[in-house]
């Protein structure tokens, strides 16, 4: 500003290896070459699934893919720990899931129709089943998805000998089956479209209709976004419970765990920080819902993506009446972004305080 000279930025030499040049700066003082900043990412990934030991080798997980740069670096990672050539291979069974949401972001069809061409071209380069819903169906879910279902054997306590027995069983099974490769967790084909892609088909105008008409009955923004996350989490919990997956990876990073842990306090719902912004949430009962990806920042996130081509969709936000005012949830992001810019340390202090 002013006349002040700008400094010039000299190259920094990377902290880990000490030889590369630093591509990017994570936190002030920690610089990182590209080759140690994938490494640090992927162990990141690795060693949250290892110390919380809650996924078995050979269990179905659902990964719930928005198309946003989390839950696409999340992709990444299970795709990078399957394969062969991976350190310490992952032993699950993935599938994925998106939930089409244009009817309530004011998406024309013709717009919906190509974000979800984008979306299956994106899950199907992928190699892993996947499950594509759209939100007019949560208006036909049953009723009992608002309950609790019955918790599976050995899951309740996933420190203990269940997740050991689980270990030796994998084991035991790979060595009978003479460990040829043939039957990797990442080879499944259950579920997965066969042939050539169909044309994506939208749901009736009349389910289009009433869906909207229970979002314009929401008389607030704050009401929208919270009736949005609802039906999402709902559609995807049946989706799991439906295809047999006990497990489902959502993929919030730590600055979206931070802003929900301030937007849950500011709505009322601080009794529930535990499960709505930890690692796990067994409220639903018989589904898990892990968050693997919640020790990334925001920023971390978007250099991994960048850096090594992870391809993303980008969405409109959710609608909101002209000359309305913002949701909590738009408030407590425009704060705590706006802070962070300031006080780099921001995001992070709200996320251990949690």
């Amino acid at each position: 500003p002013g006349d002040r000279p700008c400094p010039r930025s000299q190259p920094r030499t990377c902290m880990k290896c000490g030889q590369g040049t630093a591509a990017l700066v994570i936190r002030v003082g920690d610089p990182f070459c590209r080759g140690c900043f994938r490494e640090y990412f992927v162990h990141k990934f690795r060693a949250m699934l290892g110390k919380n030991r809650v996924i078995f080798p050979g269990e179905k997980v659902l990964l719930a893919v928005s198309g946003g740069p989390a839950s696409c670096a999340m992709v990444r990672q299970v795709q990078e720990g399957l394969s062969r050539e991976a350190a310490k291979r992952l032993r699950f069974v993935p599938g994925l899931v998106y939930v089409e949401e244009g009817a309530v972001r004011r998406q024309s069809p013709e717009q919906r129709e190509q974000t979800l061409a984008q979306m299956e071209t994106l899950l199907r380069a992928t190699g892993f089943p996947y499950h594509v819903i759209h939100l007019e169906e949560a208006l036909e879910l049953p009723p009992s998805i608002l309950q609790p279902g019955p918790e599976r054997v050995g899951t309740s306590s996933p420190s203990g000998p269940s997740y050991k027995e689980a270990v030796d069983s994998f084991i035991q099974q790979q060595r009978q089956d003479g460990d040829s490769g043939t039957s990797l967790p990442g080879d499944s084909t259950l579920d997965t479209p066969a042939g050539p892609p169909a044309t994506p088909r939208l749901p009736d105008a009349a389910q289009t209709q009433e869906l909207l008409r229970g979002f314009e009955a929401a008389r607030t923004a704050t009401a929208r976004e919270e009736l949005l996350e609802m039906l999402r989490t709902h559609l995807i919990v049946q989706t799991a419970r439906d295809r047999g997956y006990a497990k489902v990876m959502m993929g919030e990073s730590l600055t979206r765990v931070a802003i929900k842990l301030l937007t849950n306090l500011s709505l009322g719902r601080g009794a529930f920080l535990a499960v709505d912004t930890g690692f796990t949430d067994q409220r639903h009962g018989d589904v898990m819902v892990v968050r693997p990806m919640r020790d990334y920042t925001a920023k971390e996130i978007a250099f991994y993506n960048h850096f090594f081509s992870v391809p993303t969709v980008t969405v409109p936000p959710l609608f909101t009446k002209r000359r309305e005012k913002p949701s909590i949830h738009q408030l407590v992001e425009r704060f705590l972004l706006g802070l962070q810019e300031e006080f780099p340390s921001t995001i992070s202090t709200v996320y251990r305080y949690g």
